[in-house]
């Protein structure tokens, strides 16, 4: 063996264990690349955790026997619970007769009881809702913005209930008790999409 082939072998052994931990270390970033998208949540903050939370509790209130008294036991104050909405008695007439063709006869006891005690007709309107984004895919199609894949995940509960002189008359539920939309964009150009659109906007 030569002196110069020794050389060689002396520093192809010196650069493998570095060349190792660079494959290792590349590796490991290509595995935990789609961990590094980002995620958002939008919440619409309250005393509940989901749909069903909510639902329970409005399952509680009995029209014509639940009191404020007691929607404050079960939560609901407008002073203290995050997102409650008051409602005047103009705001319960816009809702249930946004226009005259409407025949208020037609309406539910409790909403007609509420409409005809006027000023003594008020009322809480509830809405809260909890959105999750979280892209997935592969980071650097989507990093580079020629793919995009996004699962939007969460629930939202939409409640109001009617009050005349204290006493809750009428209630309603409504919302959505599962989102689940998979949102999908595709930019054959990636970063370059779009540029001859701006390049001639800022030329005009």
């Amino acid at each position: 063996m030569t002196l110069a082939s020794m050389r060689t072998q002396l520093r192809t052994r010196k650069y493998v264990p570095f060349l190792n931990r660079l494959a290792v270390s590349a590796c490991l970033c290509l595995a935990g690349c789609s961990s590094l998208l980002p995620s958002s949540d939008a919440v619409l903050e309250g005393q509940w955790n989901s749909f069903e939370d909510a639902q329970r509790t409005f399952d509680k209130i009995i029209p014509y026997q639940t009191t404020v008294e007691d929607l404050k036991t079960l939560g609901l104050d407008a002073r203290t619970t995050p997102n409650i909405t008051l409602l005047n008695y103009s705001d319960v007439l816009q809702r249930f007769i946004p226009s005259p063709s409407i025949n208020s006869e037609e309406l539910d006891s409790g909403v007609s009881d509420c409409l005809k005690a006027k000023m003594a007709c008020r009322g809480y309107e509830i809405d809260q809702r909890s959105i999750k984004r979280n892209r997935y895919g592969n980071f650097w199609v989507d990093w580079l913005n020629f793919k995009r894949k996004v699962d939007v995940t969460g629930w939202h509960f939409r409640g109001m209930v009617l009050i005349k002189d204290e006493l809750v008359v009428y209630k309603l539920v409504g919302g959505q008790p599962m989102i689940h939309e998979l949102e999908k964009s595709d930019n054959p150009l990636g970063p370059f999409q779009g540029v001859g659109e701006s390049t001639l906007r800022s030329q005009f």
